[in-house]
């Protein structure tokens, strides 16, 4: 057994503030000298950025969807390794999971896995002693839920901040950590999928988390949140191991990895299974290299934001035609939603690497949500019929031409049969976006691939 500290923040929905704060007390922890491991509930990419800005450690997802209920307190206990304490930013409201599933992969049902107390943050804009209603309603809904203490957000006044607390103390029995004043000084700035990735405002990103943390720590008890941290009961579950879910391939063949602002979506876990199953990795990017990383012998491709960059990767022709030259040798190439609108025929009218024939563009229209999947071909990442749990996240479309065949198949929630991306020779390319951790024969099998086209 191993003695965390851990707290996971969480709020009554999107909106609250939780990001500001999350990153906020992790950044504030963090020049106490504490080693401080982040990680965040559910499939996003984007806030695990600024976490790993504010405690110089890779932020890592805790998602029982994608990952099973059964690898939170192991990936949590892999991530948080030589750390002093976890900080967890939920996501969404606290009780909101996966569609269809009840709390499953709810910051709730992460909290309960991981028998971690929870902070609530609240807005208080906009009310008073409504505020005790709306906090004890949360308390009791769940009595496995430790709700163990509130912060105020977004607090108007002196007086406003003294209304909320006597009527958090009268009618809540929860008690109150800290409470933030309005401020812009911290507003980082967002588009179409939310916050923009801290990989494209690399000095704004480091400023803004440096403010959350100075703003936290004067408006939260630190050593509250510290104590609070530290009631946690001991973990019981050993570390994940990626050496333990993947045997070792033979060759070292050589992996390059997508990287850099279009492509700066992937989970740390997915790189080190890859490491653990014989890979040499090899970063590169695509809007400044010319050609891939030497004996390159496959590809990998992850998310991100290629509709903000295609006019510079349409212009770096020579890489688009040497990605398209190891396609047509038969090397493995596993592209996700970003990868798969580079590897297509053009983006907004843009020429893209022409590997699929397929005419990618921008819509009005948000996709999201989690998928149950079943291959439905062989590819490098999977076999025809296995199944395997993922995520969609983009406001593009993908109009194939003729010729590649479908990916993946799931069926709708009306019932209805869903084919959704592509193979074509040794191609993968999908708007499914997955966790290795939870499907860890992806790992080894991709990289069988590429050694055996060494």
């Amino acid at each position: 057994m191993l003695h965390l500290p851990r707290v996971v923040i969480a709020a009554p929905s999107s909106g609250a503030g939780k990001t500001t704060v999350a990153t906020g007390l992790m950044a504030a922890l963090t020049a106490r000298g504490l080693k401080v491991s982040p990680h965040k509930v559910g499939p996003d990419y984007i806030d695990p950025g600024y976490h790993g800005l504010a405690t110089g450690r890779p932020g890592r997802n805790l998602d029982a969807f994608l990952c099973g209920p059964e690898r939170i307190e192991p990936l949590l206990r892999h991530g948080a390794a030589g750390a002093d304490l976890a900080v967890v930013e939920g996501v969404m409201g606290m009780f909101d999971g996966a569609s269809g599933h009840g709390e499953l992969a709810s910051t709730a049902h992460v909290a309960k896995l991981l028998r971690a107390p929870v902070i609530l943050v609240v807005d208080g804009s906009s009310q008073s002693r409504s505020v005790a209603a709306l906090v004890h309603g949360f308390a009791s809904w769940d009595p496995e839920v430790r709700l163990a203490g509130v912060i105020l957000n977004r607090v108007a006044s002196e007086r406003h901040e003294q209304l909320l607390r006597e009527a958090l103390e009268e009618g809540a029995g929860v008690p109150v950590l800290g409470a933030v004043r309005r401020t812009a000084a911290v507003a980082t700035p967002s588009r179409h999928l939310g916050l923009v990735p801290v990989v494209e405002r690399s000095a704004e990103a480091l400023r803004a988390v440096a403010e959350m943390g100075e703003l936290i720590a004067a408006s939260v008890d630190l050593d509250a949140v510290l104590a609070l941290a530290r009631s946690a009961p001991p973990l019981r579950a050993e570390a994940w191991d990626p050496a333990a879910e993947v045997s070792r391939v033979s060759g070292r063949p050589r992996i390059a990895l997508a990287a850099g602002p279009a492509f700066s979506f992937s989970y740390a876990e997915n790189a080190e299974l890859l490491t653990a199953a014989g890979a040499e990795l090899l970063p590169f990017d695509p809007l400044h290299d010319c050609d891939l990383p030497d004996g390159t012998s496959a590809l990998v491709i992850g998310g991100g934001f290629p509709e903000v960059y295609a006019a510079e990767l349409s212009q770096n022709a020579p890489l688009r035609a040497a990605i398209a030259t190891l396609a047509a040798s038969g090397a493995p190439i596993a592209a996700e939603c970003a990868g798969l609108l580079y590897l297509g025929r053009e983006l907004d009218g843009r020429p893209m690497c022409g590997i699929l024939d397929t005419a990618s563009r921008m819509t009005e229209r948000l996709i999201l949500g989690y998928r149950d999947a079943v291959a439905l071909h062989d590819s490098p990442l999977a076999a025809a019929g296995t199944r395997i749990r993922g995520h969609e996240f983009h406001r593009t479309t993908c109009d194939p031409g003729a010729g590649p065949t479908p990916a993946w198949g799931w069926r709708t929630p009306t019932g209805a049969p869903h084919t959704e991306g592509f193979t074509a020779g040794n191609v993968h390319a999908s708007y499914l976006h997955l966790h290795w951790a939870g499907a860890p024969g992806v790992a080894e099998r991709f990289t069988r691939a590429a050694a055996a086209g060494r």
